[in-house]
């Protein structure tokens, strides 16, 4: 029996055939441990799951409508995605080789064989495991990491800004953009991760894979789908940015919710 301390690993499955989908589904109730968040028929309705839900595992079928379960992952990484651990299912098994250089975590052939199946969601469950439990990496001290000043590309102007001024940056197609008060406009960074590190790490905070929040520009915590929450920032439209299932464990823990 599954530890009541043990959270069940979110999940989405993307396959355009209902019975696929709904046989798969079974199948991960019967081995437990697997919270299926969303569902999807095509490829762009589960591009648009991962990055809403931010799940830990993605079960796609390869050949999909409007985008392939390969396009899926290439297009997450083009957007500086990390994708979660992702399992491909299909009936056919000339495309594993593509798979696994995606750094698939396995490529099962339909239908789906339950044993199978559960010795990957086995081995999924200590990928997790192991990802949560790794230590960050050493932060440098901050006379080397932190910026004094960020560029804020704005039209044709390039505007200088006080990083405590910056509310929340967030990444799309590959392109950051950065939101303080008065200002909207593009960084010139290539990754979040290379902005973040130049960010006082006090007051920086990765709240999902596609955002990176000021929390001292928080104005509300709201609860939001399945154990989640959206924050309200401090911006004249009062933005909603998502919080990962992982960083909704830290907020609980920091603000005691």
């Amino acid at each position: 029996m599954r530890s009541r301390a043990t959270a069940p690993m979110s999940a989405i499955i993307a396959d355009d055939e209902q019975l696929a989908r709904e046989e798969l589904k079974f199948l991960l109730d019967q081995i437990g441990d697997i919270e299926v968040v969303a569902t999807a028929v095509n490829g762009i309705e589960a591009l648009d799951a991962i990055e809403r839900l931010d799940p830990a595992l993605a079960f796609l079928d390869i050949q999909m409508p409007g985008l392939d379960g390969l396009s899926v992952v290439r297009r997450l990484r083009e957007r500086n995605i990390d994708p979660p651990h992702v399992i491909f299912s299909t009936a056919y098994d000339q495309f594993a080789v593509e798979a696994f250089r995606l750094e698939a975590m396995d490529y099962l052939l339909k239908p789906v064989d339950r044993d199978r199946l559960a010795e990957t969601v086995a081995r999924a469950r200590k990928a997790v495991s192991d990802r949560i439990l790794e230590p960050p990496p050493p932060l440098l001290p901050k006379a080397q990491s932190v910026f004094t000043r960020l560029l804020l590309r704005s039209g044709n102007r390039n505007l200088i800004v006080d990083p405590k001024e910056l509310i929340y940056a967030t990444i799309d197609s590959g392109v950051i953009s950065l939101v303080t008060g008065q200002l909207e406009g593009q960084a010139n960074f290539r990754t979040l991760e290379d902005l973040q590190a130049t960010l006082d790490p006090d007051i920086f905070w990765r709240a999902h894979r596609s955002f990176i929040v000021n929390i001292n520009k928080i104005r509300e915590v709201v609860p939001w789908f399945k154990s989640t929450y959206q924050l309200k920032m401090d911006d004249k439209k009062g933005s909603e940015i998502p919080v990962s299932r992982l960083q909704s464990r830290r907020l609980r823990e920091m603000l005691n919710l």
